[in-house]
Parts: C-alpha cells; structure tokens; sequence
C-alpha cells in the first residue's frame, strides 16, 4: 500500500480541495489497484501544501536557490538504495514533496485538480529517485507522472 500524510500550512489549498488528505490518497489507492510498483510492501511519504514563504525558506535551504518553486522534493533514500527498497518487504519512507499554492496560480491563474495530480506526482517521481537531468530518467520520470490519467478517471 501507498500512504501520504498531508500537512496544510496554506489555508488557501483547502478553497481548491476541501479535504487534501482524503483526495490525495484517494489518488495513491487508484495508483496501488492500477499498477505493480508498489504491490510488495509498504510506501509513506509527507505532502506539504504550501505558499510562497515557506516554499522560498526550504529552497534557500536546501537547495542555496533564493527564489520560490512551485514543487520541491526531499528524497529520503539515494536511488540505488530506493531500487533495492522497492524489493523489500518492509515500511518504506520515501521523502518529502512541498507544493507552492501561489505558484501555481500564477501560473495557471486556477488550480485544477489535473494541474495539482501533475505537480503532486512529478514530486512524487523525484521521490522515487527519477531526476529529469538525464535523458532516460526524464523518460521514466513521465511514465509516473502519467499515473494522473487513470488516477482522474
């Protein structure tokens, strides 16, 4: 099984999604029925909804990058040890992906529910240890960021 703990830290995200924990794993059950990635054990990972603030602290951070994102992913195993924890049977933390409310919107000028599905889950690929700096990950990387087709079905 699959499970993410939601944190709001923007009262604004709950205006586009009125209950964030339950529409978000109710994705990530969709994902565990339609798919065999995740069959053998299980997957939790942190979701943070934010806003340009707290967004802009964790980049300068973590990342020494002083401007705002609308994702940031924090892996919690290096890829060649996630390969080997997606054989395992145990409890796997994978990390933490924080999205930006506000840059969103300026983006996109609404957020819909595709739009959150996309960011979430291109989050979540990171997670997974897919880096779109190489060509062939970018690849993968895709493949899991189309779980939002038959997640929004």
């Amino acid at each position: 099984m699959i499970r993410a703990d939601v944190l709001v830290t923007n009262k604004n995200w709950k205006k586009n999604i009125k209950v964030p924990n339950i529409y978000i794993n109710k994705k990530l059950k969709k994902i565990y029925k339609r798919t065999n990635l995740f069959k053998s054990n299980n997957f939790n990972f942190t979701l943070l909804l934010s806003g340009n603030i707290e967004v802009k602290k964790l980049n300068i951070k973590f990342r020494k990058k002083n401007k705002t994102t609308d994702v940031l992913s924090f892996p919690f195993h290096k890829k060649d040890i996630m390969l080997n924890l997606l054989k395992s049977k145990e409890l796997v933390y994978l990390g933490d992906v924080i999205i930006n409310l506000n840059k969103i919107l300026d983006k996109k000028k609404l957020l819909t529910k595709i739009t959150l599905d996309k960011i979430w889950l291109h989050g979540f690929a990171h997670l997974l240890g897919y880096r779109h700096k190489i060509n062939r990950d970018y690849l993968k990387m895709k493949k899991v960021e189309k779980f939002r087709l038959f997640i929004n079905t």
